[in-house]
């Protein structure tokens, strides 16, 4: 019956309707693995041969939505260990989910060797072609090649590491127990904006050898085990030479200041374990490898945008997609670029796929259709035409805050209606400090990014001095970043944490301030 069927329908179709049919990728809604695989080659024959992006092997899964809820409550990794706030973050978007009060994400892509990228298998066919386009090929290219990746992260490792870090986590709380070993997790995860060094540093995770090393160093210590000593500092390089000023020996022993606090207690905390130091160590290695993803959320994304973009515009041109695929492509794509108002009540800052997207298309224009205006601000790239060469450029090279700085264009504050404020607390009123004129432009474009600079986000907290020869009192100091002071509740936080996980009292020291500074008392 099927067969008569297809042949009637065929019989309604004009030669060359059907030579069009016939050279289409997908003709439903409905997708299966042979037409993945159709799909993921013509993909990448735009990608290489006309984007010419540069990627990590793909590996691309299909999981449910239950499965993509989970993965959303761990921050997207697919081998995290356990904690009771993925738990939390799982229970209230699963309930969010099924209330139809938000939607879920149409993909999750890992910054690892291979590439790895979650597809959701309710998602139609036109929106499987597009989540490839954008994460297997977009935000891979970006992973591999931009400079804070390549810097800060070690993608042929991560997940190796992961999978270490998660069945070490859970032989801990079988031989320590849970509480303990959650304890110790909530205080690192508490402190995980503090967990990462902002500057060069060697990033190595641990090898087969080093986790050996750490095996029989456990076993050792709990052969070896003696509560008594237990308090006492097992770093004996710590005591300062002979120096008419200890204290700056001790500091030079203890490599003060340090920026990183978690490193700084997993290396030098009176109190801790060697399994709590080495879960200090798995924290600060997780957030250490989304440190910059927090700098190039725009980049990232407006990369991903752009590829994809240009990939399902590109497969309709050559007529392997079809006119409804591309609406339900536009459909979904102008949803994702959709920036609100700031009166709107869904706004709640700048939308990072809609400014990113914007910024590369427009970069696209300058190079390719420029305006005098355009030559003035971009003589470099203005009708130069290799507008790839300037975008991939600009991926490999820049974070947010510097690819704002150097290619946000007038046309575009303009576009964005984009104007500055400038509100002094001890002053009544707020001032309209930049408006659209040359001047003007120059100050936007300056104060958006630095909205976008990670000193503005996290407050720079280091370790400034550690009393070891007396009290063991901890001294921290916050590097306070274009006048702008730390709030109160967040240091006590801060505070409250430190000293759990270094066992004596911890004071925040305020060079602006000659009052006592602000302490906390080891939690018992």
């Amino acid at each position: 019956m099927s067969d008569i069927t297809n042949s009637a329908k065929d019989l309604t179709q004009s030669p060359v309707e059907k030579a069009a049919s016939d050279k289409l990728l997908f003709n439903s809604a409905e997708w299966d693995f042979e037409t993945l695989q159709t799909v993921f080659d013509a993909i990448r024959d735009i990608a290489d041969n006309d984007l010419g992006l540069d990627y990590y092997p793909n590996q691309i899964e299909i999981i449910a939505s239950e499965q993509m809820l989970d993965a959303y409550s761990s921050h997207g990794m697919p081998l995290m260990y356990g904690h009771w706030s993925f738990g939390k973050t799982f229970a209230r978007e699963s309930h969010f989910y099924s209330k139809g009060m938000s939607a879920l994400a149409y993909e999750i892509v890992i910054n690892s060797n291979p590439c790895i990228s979650f597809l959701m298998e309710e998602n139609t066919m036109t929106m499987q072609t597009l989540v490839i386009a954008h994460a297997a090929f977009g935000h891979n290219h970006f992973f591999k090649n931009n400079y804070l990746f390549r810097q800060w992260t070690d993608a042929d490792a991560i997940l190796d590491y992961l999978d270490f870090a998660k069945k070490f986590i859970a032989k801990c709380e079988e031989e320590y127990g849970y509480e303990a070993v959650e304890l110790t997790l909530d205080s690192a995860h508490a402190l995980m904006g503090q967990g990462v060094f902002r500057y060069s540093r060697a990033l190595k995770l641990s090898d087969e050898k080093q986790r050996e090393r750490l095996r029989r160093r456990l076993a050792h210590e709990r052969k070896t085990f003696n509560d008594l000593w237990r308090t006492v500092p097992a770093l004996s390089s710590l005591e300062p030479p002979e120096d008419d000023d200890e204290d700056l020996a001790l500091n030079e022993a203890l490599s003060l200041p340090e920026e990183n606090i978690l490193y700084f207690l997993e290396k030098h905390s009176p109190v801790l374990q060697l399994w709590q130091r080495e879960l200090l160590r798995i924290v600060r290695t997780v957030s250490q490898y989304f440190y910059p993803q927090k700098q190039t959320k725009i980049m990232n994304e407006g990369c991903a945008t752009f590829v994809h973009h240009y990939i399902m515009n590109e497969l309709h041109r050559r007529g392997q997609i079809g006119d409804g695929s591309l609406l339900e492509f536009i459909q979904s794509h102008t949803g994702v670029i959709f920036q609100p108002d700031f009166d709107d009540p869904r706004y709640s800052g700048f939308n990072p796929y809609a400014l990113g997207f914007a910024m590369m298309s427009d970069i696209k224009r300058i190079c390719t259709q420029p305006e005098a205006e355009d030559r003035e601000w971009f003589p470099d790239i203005a009708g130069c035409g290799d507008w790839r060469g300037v975008l991939k450029d600009a991926w490999h090279n820049y974070r947010d805050e510097s690819f704002i700085l150097q290619f946000l264009s007038p046309k575009l504050m303009r576009d964005f209606r984009l104007f500055s404020l400038h509100d002094e607390a001890r002053e009544p009123f707020v001032e309209i400090s930049a408006i659209h004129n040359e001047r003007g432009y120059r100050q936007v474009r300056q104060t958006l990014a630095e909205m976008h600079d990670v000193g503005n986000l996290e407050p720079n907290i280091q370790v400034v001095r550690a009393d070891m020869k007396g009290d063991r009192t901890l001294s921290l100091q916050h590097m306070m970043h274009k006048g702008k002071p730390l709030d109160q509740k967040s240091a006590g936080e801060v505070l409250k944490h430190v000293s759990q996980l270094w066992g004596y009292d911890v004071q925040m020291i305020d060079p602006e301030n000659s009052e006592e500074p602000e302490k906390n008392v080891a939690a018992a």
